[in-house]
């Protein structure tokens, strides 16, 4: 028998207590990761499942509903196609959206498989093939400050691809030009500080 306490979290188990919507929910999906034999962490805010070294799964809690987000869902066969990606952008995470627990009841089973899959891929040392940062559109507003400010395009190329990434999707999603520009301008001081989107 799993001794959960063993595996659990402090910080995991004070989230869940002040949890006022979702919370059946989420202590069912907890419930059910760890008796998967994954180790409870707390990372991002959130309850964080593992399997040794590895981040497997989250719990996250939204206004409409409560998921559990795959880390490399993407790399799952999704045999029942219950797996969302979020937005476009998300390359690798994956997640299943609940309503109710008895949503969570009735998929428990099949939950447990997706878990043991995605324990497997971590097992098999797979990786989900990441964009480039050069892959992704620079909006000309941006290229523009970075062309008439060296600092800011040095600066800019020091940070890591992941900021990068992020600093473009942020300036490119707006559909004027007005918009876009006045993003670049809120964002250059924290590019200069070496700072990424929401630091």
């Amino acid at each position: 028998m799993v001794n959960r306490k063993e595996q659990t979290h402090p910080k995991a188990d004070e989230f869940l207590c002040q949890a006022g919507k979702w919370r059946e929910e989420m202590e069912a999906l907890r419930t059910t990761l760890l008796d998967s034999g994954l180790t409870e962490e707390f990372k991002w805010g959130k309850p964080c499942y593992m399997y040794e070294s590895s981040n497997i799964a989250i719990i996250q809690p939204f206004k409409e509903y409560c998921a559990l987000l795959f880390v490399k869902g993407a790399l799952l066969k999704d045999t029942q196609g219950i797996l969302i990606q979020q937005t476009e952008n998300v390359q690798a995470g994956r997640q299943i959206s609940f309503t109710s627990l008895q949503d969570i009841v009735r998929l428990k089973e099949l939950l447990k498989d997706y878990i043991r899959e995605a324990v497997e891929v971590e097992k098999a040392g797979l990786e989900v093939s990441i964009k480039e940062t050069s892959a992704y559109t620079v909006p000309e507003e941006f290229q523009s400050k970075l062309n008439e400010n060296p600092a800011l395009k040095a600066a800019f190329e020091k940070l890591t691809p992941g900021r990068q990434k992020a600093y473009l999707l942020h300036f490119s999603q707006p559909k004027q030009s007005k918009t876009r520009e006045a993003r670049v301008e809120k964002c250059i001081k924290a590019i200069l500080s070496g700072k990424g989107l929401n630091e």
